[in-house]
């Protein structure tokens, strides 16, 4: 009877085993793989792709060439800033490029950051697939917006491929005041939007932030295996400036300096894990200089000195700690600290006042959040991902 007994447990584990060695690993897939979800909606049309050097499969196959190669009509490609190659500088002058003799390739950051009806010509449906990294400031979720309102005005179907927010597991910081709306901040979402584009593009879509209220014709393609904690690794980096996970963890949080005269260390090999200024102490040292994507950054030659976060784990919020301290240094000694950019950047004017004030950390965020309940709430709405 025992040895019955046993030789049940026994069997017992060893098939629990051999489920567990069987069981594949489970495999993100992106929205731009899930081709059955929208090849159909392509075939026979002229198609545009709003994408860049980040548009690819996880076989690493860009998604112009799978589609060329599937036989879409593809007619033209729409770049965002950094361009098609995601090389220029952040804010460099990005003129269209049309020498491809298969289609043609228009930008969506210098002249017209919205797709002009002429630049639309022809096309039947639209195509958006490019990696963000859930930061309200990040650009490319702003050329989204434009190329949705346009293609509502122009009845263009509009699909967009998800992909992670590689900040996605987290909320934080101030809403937006509309009265400082720009391209670094179109919408009345935190700092930190916890939004992969997808979800974001239904939000747009679903609180009528397109102008004149219009709503595209929206369909989001989702991932499969993917949740609001599932980490993610780059397999690119997104802008010149985010070179690794560790700049693209910190930059929400260090985001904040680009409005003031400190460096965020453009120009070194650690952009967006550096802080410093000639007129600052620490032990830290860079000198920024001319380099790939930072062609003259800030305080170029200038011997820095400030903190390095290059080995600090980042915390699940936005950290404004080491940006309180900068300015009380530089009001010590009398020197400018914020610059007009800091408000745009902020998307209101109370965190540089509530700073000037003397607020510290847990004051500022404590005024944050009635605000951040409000859009959590909001939030809930559009999420596609646990």
């Amino acid at each position: 009877m025992i040895r019955n007994i046993f030789f049940g447990y026994l069997l017992i584990s060893l098939l629990a085993c051999a489920s567990a060695i069987s069981t594949p690993p489970v495999t993100l897939l992106l929205g731009d793989e899930q081709l059955d979800s929208y090849l159909p909606l392509l075939q026979g049309k002229n198609t545009g792709l709003c994408v860049n050097h980040t548009s690819l499969l996880s076989n690493g196959t860009h998604l112009v060439d799978t589609l060329l190669s599937l036989g879409i009509r593809l007619t033209a490609v729409y770049t965002p800033e950094h361009g098609f190659r995601g090389t220029a500088d952040a804010g460099e002058l990005i003129e269209n490029q049309n020498t491809n003799e298969t289609f043609r390739i228009e930008s969506l950051y210098g002249k017209n950051k919205k797709p002009s009806p002429e630049m639309l010509q022809g096309i039947e449906v639209m195509v958006f697939d490019i990696q963000d990294v859930g930061a309200r400031f990040y650009t490319y979720i702003s050329t989204m917006h434009y190329v949705m309102e346009a293609c509502a005005e122009q009845n263009i179907p509009i699909i967009i491929l998800d992909r992670p927010n590689p900040n996605g597991h987290y909320t934080d910081g101030p809403i937006l005041d509309t009265a400082f709306h720009s391209f670094v901040g179109m919408h009345p979402i935190p700092v930190v939007h916890g939004l992969t584009t997808g979800e974001l593009a239904r939000m747009i879509n679903g609180e009528g932030w397109l102008t004149g209220g219009r709503t595209a014709d929206l369909t989001v393609v989702p991932m499969q295996n993917w949740t609001h904690q599932t980490a993610y690794s780059l397999p690119v980096k997104p802008s010149p400036n985010l070179p690794n996970d560790q700049s693209i963890a910190l930059y929400p949080s260090l985001c904040f300096f680009e409005g003031t005269v400190l460096s965020v260390g453009r120009g070194t090999s650690s952009p967006f894990q550096v802080v410093g200024h000639p007129e600052m102490e620490g032990d830290y040292a860079f000198v920024p200089d001319s380099t790939f994507g930072a062609k003259s950054p800030k305080l170029k030659g200038e011997h820095c000195r400030g903190k390095s976060f290059a080995d600090t784990k980042p915390a699940n919020q936005l950290d404004i700690s080491y940006l309180i301290t900068a300015y009380q240094v530089f009001n010590q000694k009398n020197l400018p600290f914020f610059t007009n950019y800091f408000n745009t950047l902020a998307g209101t004017d109370q965190l540089r006042k509530q700073i000037e004030a003397g607020m510290d950390e847990s004051q500022i965020r404590a005024s944050w959040q009635p605000g951040l309940e409000q859009y959590k709430a909001l939030q809930k709405q559009y999420v596609l991902y646990p």
